[in-house]
């Protein structure tokens, strides 16, 4: 029998709930300068997950597209909170990037790789043990097979290599 995981989230104001029904396919801390300007900190905490394992409880959402960006951020109508967002990229465009700090226990998700390190606030001190690029990444490279297979026909072969 498997165990079924939950996480639920939501806005400051709790009038938007969410709940994810599965484990995020992985944490991302991303230090690029959007991440930086659109939280007002040093970077951000994702975690990508598919759309389908997302379930709005309760409250409305509304949207921003980032001019000349593949960003449309999700946010609170009330408080603003942004919760998730998505890229569209074709390889991600069925998931959403939620933002960890919205989760109720977000100590349960930490970090699996640091990405856009160019553009690190020099003071943020990464662990040794943690992957960590300047950009991006090769999938197959840092995720879990599990996590892969999950996104199963999604990808172009290159990627699930």
């Amino acid at each position: 029998m498997t165990t079924q995981i939950e996480y639920e989230g939501g806005c400051s104001c709790r009038k938007l709930r969410y709940k994810l029904n599965a484990d995020p396919l992985i944490v991302h801390a991303c230090h690029c300068r959007q991440c930086q300007r659109v939280t007002g900190s040093a970077f951000v905490m994702n975690a990508l997950i598919e759309k389908e394992e997302v379930e709005l409880l309760c409250g409305d959402i509304a949207n921003i597209h980032f001019p000349n960006t593949r960003h449309t951020a999700f946010f609170c109508p009330d408080c603003a909170t942004y919760v998730w967002s998505q890229y569209k990229s074709g390889r991600f465009d069925d998931c959403w990037f939620v933002r960890v700090g919205t989760l109720d226990e977000p100590d349960r998700q930490p970090p699996n790789v640091h990405i856009f390190l160019e553009s690190k606030q020099p003071w943020v001190i990464i662990p040794e043990e943690i992957p960590q690029f300047e950009r991006f990444y090769k999938i197959k490279d840092v995720w879990k097979k599990a996590s892969i297979d999950r996104m199963g026909s999604a990808w172009s072969p290159p990627d699930r290599k």
